[in-house]
Parts: structure tokens; C-alpha cells; sequence
């Protein structure tokens, strides 16, 4: 599947979101509506204790891609709204961001049990 996941920050659900993903097999981007500066310390922590590599990712704007390019788009559940993009699925995820590693750790794994969910979908 390919799979864009959309927040605000695109620092930590959504980049989680990516590295995840990818690791599935998945084609995956992330981005945000008002990009970070970088990526949130704690969720580089997590992806690589999971042998996920996140060397190049990066925060980005949702102005760098279309909805019509991915079977899903979906919102990490931080509000976002996307007049130039559709929203196909709104996981109202809690922001762990300014929280300890170990919610970082639960969120990703409520990222992975809806990425197992999707996948079963389709």
C-alpha cells in the first residue's frame, strides 16, 4: 500500500508512522501542516531500537504531496485539517510529544497494531 500519514509537526506520530510502514513493506511518507524543525529525539529512539534506520527523514510541508498519489492518507488525530487534501482515516493518537520515552514507545505501538489492521483490510 502506499500511505501518506498527516499531523501538525510531522516530528513524531506521523514520522513514527513512516518508519513503520516502510518496515511493513509499505510505500510511506509523512508530513505536516506547520513542519517541525526536526524530528522528535524520542521517536528516532524508538524507530532505530526497532532496526528501523531513519537516516534522510526529516520534517516536510503536506504542500510537497497529493492525496491522489496514496491508497490511504491518514491523520496521526491532532486536529488536522487539509482543505487541499482528503483525509481518508483520523486516528486520534495522543501527542507524545514533551512526554517520556515510554510513551513514545506505546504510541508506536499503537501505530503498528492500526498498520496490522489496515493491512488485514486490504
Amino acid at each position: 500500500m502506499r500511505l501518506l500519514f498527516v499531523c501538525v509537526g510531522n516530528s513524531c506520530r506521523s514520522q513514527m508512522a513512516e518508519g513503520l510502514a516502510k518496515a511493513m513493506g509499505h510505500e510511506a511518507d509523512s508530513a505536516g501542516t506547520s513542519p517541525a524543525s526536526s524530528i522528535a529525539t524520542h521517536a528516532v529512539t524508538v524507530l532505530e531500537s526497532r532496526g528501523i534506520s531513519t537516516e534522510g527523514m526529516r520534517p516536510k510541508s503536506v504542500d510537497q504531496f497529493s492525496a491522489q498519489d496514496y491508497d490511504y492518507v491518514i491523520s496521526m488525530g491532532c486536529g488536522v485539517h487539509c482543505p487541499v487534501m482528503k483525509i481518508d482515516e483520523d486516528w486520534g493518537l495522543e501527542d507524545p510529544v514533551g512526554g517520556p520515552l515510554s510513551l513514545y514507545y506505546d504510541t508506536a505501538e499503537e501505530i503498528q497494531r492500526r498498520l496490522n489492521v489496515l493491512t488485514q483490510k486490504n
